[in-house]
């Protein structure tokens, strides 16, 4: 069966969240945002292209870093609401130049960083 990204639930700026998770690992690497272009371009090229909601506009991950996203599986949720796409990351995710975005532990009312920023 083909996959048409209409079937999708957008939300009200016709965008709908994904997760990017590390091929082998399992590692939630971040949390970004699709359009159903960017869906399409991600499906046609095997590079990750999200889009920018500040910058309004697409996004290919590492095309200015070279921290880039080749996509291995792109999956739906239940609901049609979400998106998992399972990566090959090369550097890090996350613009802090960590391996992840989520490198913050909250525990209470306490906060720890779990990872420094990757040396290169």
């Amino acid at each position: 069966m083909a996959f048409d990204p209409a079937t999708l639930k957008f939300n009200d700026q016709g965008l709908v969240p994904v997760i990017a998770q590390a091929e082998g690992t399992g590692e939630v690497l971040m949390l970004a945002w699709m359009n159903a272009a960017a869906i399409t371009r991600t499906l046609e090229t095997g590079r990750v292209t999200y889009w920018s909601r500040s910058r309004q506009a697409f996004w290919v991950k590492g095309e200015s870093s070279g921290h880039t996203q080749e996509l291995v599986d792109l999956r739906v949720d239940c609901d049609r609401d979400c998106l998992l796409a399972i990566v090959q990351q090369t550097g890090p995710a996350c613009h802090t130049n960590r391996r992840s975005c989520f490198y913050t532990s909250v525990t209470g009312e306490e906060e720890r960083e779990l990872m420094a920023p990757m040396v290169e």
